[in-house]
């Protein structure tokens, strides 16, 4: 079983107080950053580039956990390692779900030294994806539609999560199960039940004291 860590997604950042906030999430137990990268294309919200990456690893020191959103990850993939990424994640949509094609894309990321995985949405079935399992190190299970905010935890996504449990076990490997969306205290602990072992939360950590709002997914 790996070690429970929790990501702060710093869509939910104060950015009027960005300073500060990454000076609490520096003093907190969250081990990893996540940054939900939006195009406007593959999903309707934009968000940010690689320079404000550069910043976040200037400032925070935290592993650096990027998700993109975009229509296009192969051009951007290099592009988020090369502002300091430390783990690239990708959805399987953007490439067609093409086995072939996402499997280039997870050596690609490899062979630039960073972690890698892929994501799915709610509506992609996880069991196509079987024979990719052993090269990634991480997987995210969407448990809400990617590019909207507010939405409610989706809890049969816990069905992927249960799913990919199993065959991590089964094939002897070692990859995370990351998940994002809807996360609370509640939510929190119905998906480290079911064995997400990387909790992604976003307004729930920046809404009131974050450090014992970290804490408390950690309980």
């Amino acid at each position: 079983m790996n070690e429970l860590i929790i990501a702060p997604s710093v869509l939910s950042l104060d950015y009027s107080q960005m300073t500060e906030q990454i000076q609490t999430l520096n003093q907190s137990k969250a081990k990893w950053l996540h940054f939900d990268v939006m195009d406007g294309h593959f999903v309707p919200n934009l968000t940010f580039g690689p320079d404000l990456l550069k910043g976040f690893k200037k400032s925070a020191k935290q592993f650096l956990d990027v998700h993109l959103m975009v229509e296009d990850p192969v051009k951007y993939s290099p592009i988020f390692i090369e502002a300091g990424a430390d783990c690239i994640t990708f959805h399987t949509e953007a490439l067609q779900n093409d086995v072939t094609k996402i499997a280039s894309l997870l050596k690609q990321n490899h062979d630039q030294g960073v972690k890698t995985g892929f994501v799915v949405k709610p509506n992609t079935p996880i069991e196509q994806f079987e024979n990719l399992l052993n090269q990634v190190d991480i997987i995210l299970i969407m448990s809400v539609e990617p590019g909207f905010g507010g939405q409610s935890f989706m809890e049969n996504m816990l069905e992927k999560v249960k799913w990919l449990v199993s065959k991590r076990e089964e094939l002897g490997l070692s990859y995370r199960i990351e998940i994002d969306g809807g996360i609370n205290e509640i939510t929190s602990k119905k998906a480290i039940k079911a064995g997400c072992d990387t909790i992604v939360a976003g307004s729930y950590v920046f809404k009131g004291n974050i450090l014992n709002n970290i804490e408390s997914l950690l309980k």
